[in-house]
């Protein structure tokens, strides 16, 4: 049985979630990755992209543009 977790206490969200959890679109998120690549909000494993929810938060509260 696997036990689900809600997406407002998950550590890292796939971009998937996160473009639900945050309003902005999958294609946006991608961008914001290439062109902050070694931001700490950033998990890379393997080819894939996981996105620490509160450090993104914090990123988010400090700029004017998404």
């Amino acid at each position: 049985m696997k036990k689900e977790i809600p997406i407002w206490e998950k550590y890292t969200l796939n971009v998937e979630e996160a473009a639900i959890y945050y309003g902005i679109g999958i294609k946006r998120l991608y961008e914001i990755i290439r062109s902050n690549p070694n931001a700490n909000f950033l998990l890379e494993i393997g080819s894939h992209y996981r996105i620490k929810r509160n450090l993104f938060e914090k990123f988010l509260d400090k700029v004017n543009t998404v």
